[in-house]
């Protein structure tokens, strides 16, 4: 999706900057590299990206203009809540909500080709006090988390896994609404994704809560 997108659109002044939010030692750079991306690809492992814009999950993210202004906040990235009706062991979905992931994703792509063609006259471009009434919300314990997600990372660096880890546990119990900072500490498949049992129950446990928030843009499904 991300490099069909920037190839098209790259001409006109168009960038995409992918974040990977991982700090395991399994160093993702294979997996970047196996993509061969022609935009930028970085690796945050301390999740500072994360803290500075709030981003609590992927994909996740910011649309910021060629003046350095944060056109859309933090959102959900053309991700949509269908995953959760999969069948978990042949991993296929009802056509209908297979139907309804798809068209979150077409709806996404095609406001961003809105943007980058129209700039401000877009309809999915916010103005300053719009955007700013889409900024999440950073409490004390969120900024706390993310402090001692650092700190817990620093000290896996030094060797000192153990204690580590118990920080990043803690950061993680700190803001519970942080996938991202969860995720380090879970369990992942071959493909090192984070889709395990441990994951299965998390999102279980949601009940009628989103795991992705909505997205407030013309033609999004709810």
């Amino acid at each position: 999706m991300w490099q069909e997108l920037y190839e098209s659109l790259k001409d006109r002044g168009f960038v995409v900057i992918a974040v990977a939010l991982d700090s395991r030692p399994a160093d993702p750079l294979p997996w970047i590299e196996a993509a061969k991306p022609t935009y930028p690809c970085l690796i945050d492992r301390d999740h500072r990206l994360a803290d500075l814009y709030g981003m609590v999950n992927v994909p996740q993210a910011v649309w910021i203009d060629e003046a350095g202004r944060i056109v859309r906040p933090t959102e959900s990235a053309g991700a949509y809540e269908g995953f959760r009706k999969m069948n978990r062991i042949t991993r296929e979905m009802p056509a209908d909500v297979a139907k309804m992931n798809a068209d979150a994703r077409a709806t996404y792509v095609a406001a961003i080709r809105d943007w980058v063609a129209r700039g401000a006259q877009s309809e999915h471009a916010f103005d300053g006090a719009v955007a700013r009434a889409h900024l999440p919300a950073i409490t004390e314990d969120m900024a706390r988390a993310h402090a001692v997600f650092r700190l817990g990372q620093y000290l896996i660096r030094e060797g000192r896994a153990d204690e580590g880890d118990r920080w990043l546990a803690e950061a993680s119990s700190l803001h519970p609404e942080s996938w991202a900072m969860w995720r380090q500490r879970a369990g992942v498949n071959e493909m090192g994704f984070a889709s395990l049992p441990d994951f299965w129950e998390r999102v279980d446990a949601l009940g009628a809560k989103r795991y992705y928030a909505r997205v407030d843009m013309k033609g999004m499904p709810g």
